[in-house]
């Protein structure tokens, strides 16, 4: 294999390389977006739950025990 031929496949693989790193990344981006929205949707519900424990109670303190 001449030195010409391996340069060229050096430059193909690198360049490979750079177009699957830069689809890796574009995908890192898009899950953590989707993350981000996620943690403020699980923060939303969070607070939302804590609201109507503190407007209704604890429904466990006025449950009957198990053995009833």
């Amino acid at each position: 294999m001449s030195l010409e031929q391996r340069v060229t496949d050096l430059e193909s693989r690198l360049a490979f390389q750079d177009d699957t790193i830069q689809t890796l990344n574009d995908e890192l981006v898009a899950q953590q977006k989707i993350i981000e929205r996620l943690q403020l949707q699980m923060a939303a519900v969070l607070k939302r739950q804590e609201e109507m424990v503190g407007q209704f109670g604890s429904f466990e303190e006025d449950a009957p025990p198990p053995h009833y």
